[in-house]
């Protein structure tokens, strides 16, 4: 997963928003959604470190329980394992900042200061100064502030690119209702971010 790492070029940005065939081997499939995957669990925890453990948890659950079903069934199986361990993380995180909070002031016996559970801070830096990462950041925060099946319905359907049955099925949901959630996605996102039009 090293690849991940490496910042994505305006020419890699157009390529994965095209049309996508899913390979032949489910290896090449992983390969080819493993940077957008990333994208979507660092999105949608704030955190890397959680991302990477996401991602790597869906792929190899993927690659346990589903390698022999068909490579047409992959792309919403996968996103349907990688939606399920975000929500996971994100559940584990809100019980330890209450359980913390609940024990005292967040020190442990010797008196040290315990970790503290919160995403990290994802504020600007210094690559913030170029409008691209400006623009960047401003969607990442409105898509942020969607409620989570909007913004789980937005991830799937606009920037993953599944049809309306593939996220449903990838969502557990019926189809009208990613289409409800989408619309309200849509307008929610149109109106914060009207000055990048």
């Amino acid at each position: 997963m090293n690849s991940l790492a490496m910042p994505m070029t305006d020419n890699a940005l157009a390529d994965e928003a095209g049309e996508r065939s899913v390979p032949a081997t489910l290896d090449a499939f992983l390969a080819q959604v493993e940077r957008r995957a990333f994208r979507m669990a660092e999105l949608q925890l704030g955190h890397r470190e959680d991302a990477f453990d996401a991602v790597q948890d869906a792929m190899l659950r993927l690659v346990r329980h589903y390698r022999d079903k068909p490579a047409g069934e992959w792309t919403p199986l996968f996103w349907g394992i990688l939606r399920r361990r975000i929500v996971d993380l994100q559940r584990r995180r809100k019980v330890r900042s209450i359980v913390v909070g609940w024990l005292g002031g967040g020190r442990d016996g010797d008196g040290d200061e315990l970790p503290t559970w919160e995403p990290a801070d994802t504020g600007p830096g210094p690559q913030d100064r170029l409008q691209h990462a400006q623009s960047w950041r401003d969607m990442s925060a409105a898509v942020k502030n969607l409620p989570q099946r909007q913004r789980e319905a937005f991830m799937l359907r606009v920037l993953e690119g599944l049809d309306v049955a593939e996220t449903a099925r990838a969502m557990g949901c019926s189809e009208g209702s990613v289409k409800t959630h989408l619309s309200r996605a849509m307008h929610h996102l149109r109106d914060q971010l009207e000055e990048w039009r």
